[in-house]
């Protein structure tokens, strides 16, 4: 009986032991994660301990395996712990500076300036409307409404004049805004509303021809119309004709002898008529252009002939054929001037594309009142 109570004594003292034990772990928090959990506390002297089972010896190891590696020594809870300096940071390099963007090649400034409206100092007044006068101060619509243009400039010159302008509204209303500004432009005397589109062309800088309904090859079948100069009318009928085209429109540099694809021939063959048609443009302050290919310089007054007629055939690679001579013919000459008959989208197009690309070529395109020359009968002013 002694036995049994010795023995419930002792499993007493190890229960509770063990709960004071616990206790303590707790207080102390948990233990770091490379610690050893300390053994639990010894059961007191005086108690019995109850007999251990025997183990058996664990085996030797063999000579060639190493030792492991001994266990970290666990840290009291209060030591202070201690965080080592960081190190100071090395300065990042900095990336070098990106080079600058390519700046695109700003075009060059163009020289070209709005052509100024009519000056009332140089026109009169007739029973048809206005006409262009000289001035009494000698000024000349050839000289008050040319285009700027740098007549020291050594390139060989091409100059270009579009017929037509006014019949189709549309298609003049975009040649004037595809065109270059230094074309030409030949406004028909049948337009039946051309200010608005001279509005445009001046303000694009654009110098303005009267184009002339003279008598064609192959009249009446070629027919100019009712306003026509013909070879049979008495000299005062074809002064009264031509005064009335040169009314149609104003601020215009010169005149032409052409009329669409009709060019004037039979008129121009007969000198006294041609001869008086130019002397009349040459006392009003006008140039004379003479559509017909070769002509020369135009006699009595101030002018030039065309050297060709870019599209007599109006296909695209014709255009472009001829476009091509009028830069050989500039090249060996040092200028040349070429017509078309219309305005045509393939035309447009063509010349719009061809300019473009001249001057890197060594070519500039030029106004026509900087190509005149003047003729034999001409005094010198």
């Amino acid at each position: 009986m002694r036995g049994w109570r010795g023995l419930g004594t002792f499993w007493v003292v190890v229960l509770a032991g063990l709960v004071a034990g616990g206790v303590g772990l707790h207080r102390q928090g948990p233990l770091p994660t490379a610690a050893v959990a300390p053994a639990p506390p010894e059961p007191d002297a005086a108690a019995p301990r109850p007999a251990e089972p025997t183990a058996a010896p664990p085996p030797e190891a063999p000579a060639a395996t190493l030792e492991p590696a001994a266990e970290p020594t666990p840290l009291p809870a209060s030591a202070p712990v201690i965080v080592p300096p960081a190190e100071p940071a090395l300065p990042v390099p900095q990336a070098p500076a990106p080079p600058p963007l390519p700046v695109p090649a700003t075009p060059a400034a163009s020289p070209e300036r709005p052509i100024p409206p009519p000056e009332p100092a140089l026109l009169e007044s007739t029973r048809h409307g206005q006409l262009p006068k000289v001035g009494e101060d000698g000024r000349t619509s050839i000289r008050a409404y040319a285009r700027a243009f740098d007549r020291a400039d050594q390139r060989p010159r091409i100059g270009l004049v579009i017929g037509n302008i006014g019949l189709n509204a549309g298609l003049s209303a975009d040649a004037i805004r595809r065109l270059p500004g230094a074309a030409a432009l030949a406004f028909s005397p049948y337009a039946p509303r051309p200010a608005p589109l001279l509005e445009r062309a001046r303000a694009r800088g654009m110098e303005t021809l009267t184009a002339l309904p003279l008598e064609p090859t192959g009249w009446p079948l070629n027919d100019p119309g009712d306003r026509a100069l013909l070879t049979g009318n008495a000299p005062a009928e074809n002064t009264d004709r031509l005064e009335w085209a040169l009314s149609r429109i104003q601020g215009q540099v010169g005149a032409i002898g052409a009329l669409g694809p009709m060019r004037g021939e039979r008129f121009a063959a007969i000198p006294e008529l041609i001869g008086g048609l130019q002397a009349s443009l040459q006392a009003r302050g006008l140039l004379y252009i003479d559509p017909r290919p070769g002509a020369g310089t135009p006699s009595r007054a101030f002018g030039r002939g065309i050297d060709i007629v870019v599209d007599d055939l109006a296909t695209g690679g014709e255009i472009e054929r001829r476009l091509g001579e009028l830069e050989r013919i500039a090249r060996e000459r040092g200028s040349a001037l070429g017509l078309a008959s219309d305005p045509a989208p393939v035309l447009v197009e063509r010349v719009a594309s061809w300019a473009a690309g001249l001057e890197q070529r060594g070519i500039v395109l030029a106004p026509v009142s900087a190509l005149i020359r003047r003729g034999d009968a001409v005094p010198r002013q």
